[in-house]
């Protein structure tokens, strides 16, 4: 396996795997790798020729009071278990080569990224598109995966590689949970003991969501407030959002009608967890 830290090196190994005739695909990460990663990476070995992981903490999607400095760095880990999994390269580059100057050029995904997770974050999603933009022109991956967790992260990228021509197919993969329903996130690390034994309320919140809505409720709003309740019985929940939007421009819904996504965003002590479902209302309960 080669570890690359330069945009150079990075182009002349992908360039001689291209010339021996070889897919190219492409697994984004932040480093601090769980089996949500691993799937990722597993499906990239089996479905591509030459297997890339980016690991770099890319502090454009940072606020200024966010977790940037903080955020779980563990690249001899990371690195071993990429090795384990057979990939050929890991481009690990530090923030003066992926930012050698001060940054005027900037992808925006307009109306895709201004809710949901951009409304608490805002030049989030402009600095995750300025990012995998990046990386996508100097690795050029044939495919590239990402984890249906990040639904909106997911949507944006996909409206973005549309709109701007980009050679390379989105493979989304599925969420991958802990067994009490947990979402697999980084920042899971951040949770203590007890703040841990309350984070499945997110999944049994939208797992009632589900259920209300193939049991018939069409109203959002009725939907929205019976996942609020179930979350706030837990007494270190802070409620970012809950919202229940279409499945292509992450927009809110006014009637459940056709298959949606229920999105929600939770403060748990010092974590922020996300998570999410798509829900088909013409699914009955039988």
């Amino acid at each position: 396996m080669i570890i690359a830290k330069t945009i150079t090196e990075t182009r002349e190994h992908i360039a001689r795997a291209r010339t021996a005739g070889k897919s190219i695909g492409l697994v984004p990460t932040m480093g601090a790798l769980h089996d949500g990663h691993l799937s990722l990476i597993r499906s990239c070995r089996t479905q591509c020729d030459y297997s890339v992981v980016s690991i770099f903490v890319n502090p454009t999607q940072f606020g200024p009071n966010e977790d940037c400095d903080r955020y779980p760095r563990t690249f001899d880990a990371d690195s071993a278990a990429c090795e384990k999994l057979g990939v050929d390269l890991i481009f690990a580059p530090d923030t003066i080569e992926m930012y050698p100057q001060q940054n005027l050029t900037w992808v925006n995904p307009d109306k895709l990224g201004d809710h949901l997770c951009g409304a608490s974050r805002p030049g989030f999603f402009r600095g995750v598109c300025t990012v995998v933009s990046k990386l996508f022109h100097i690795i050029q991956p044939d495919v590239a995966y990402f984890g249906r967790k990040d639904a909106q992260q997911l949507a944006v990228i996909r409206r973005m590689v549309a709109d701007l021509n980009l050679p390379v197919e989105i493979r989304p993969i599925d969420t991958v949970r802990e067994p009490d329903g947990l979402a697999l996130s980084s920042r899971n690390a951040y949770l203590t003991p007890e703040q841990r034994t309350q984070a499945p309320c997110l999944f049994q919140a939208l797992t009632l969501a589900r259920d209300l809505i193939t049991a018939g409720q069409n109203n959002p709003d009725i939907v929205i407030q019976a996942v609020k309740k179930h979350i706030q019985k837990q007494p270190d929940t802070k409620i970012d959002y809950i919202s229940i939007v279409d499945n292509d421009l992450m927009q809110p819904v006014s009637t459940i009608d056709s298959p949606v996504t229920i999105a929600l965003a939770v403060h748990l002590g010092p974590a922020r967890l996300i998570d999410n479902i798509i829900v088909d209302p013409n699914q009955k309960i039988p």
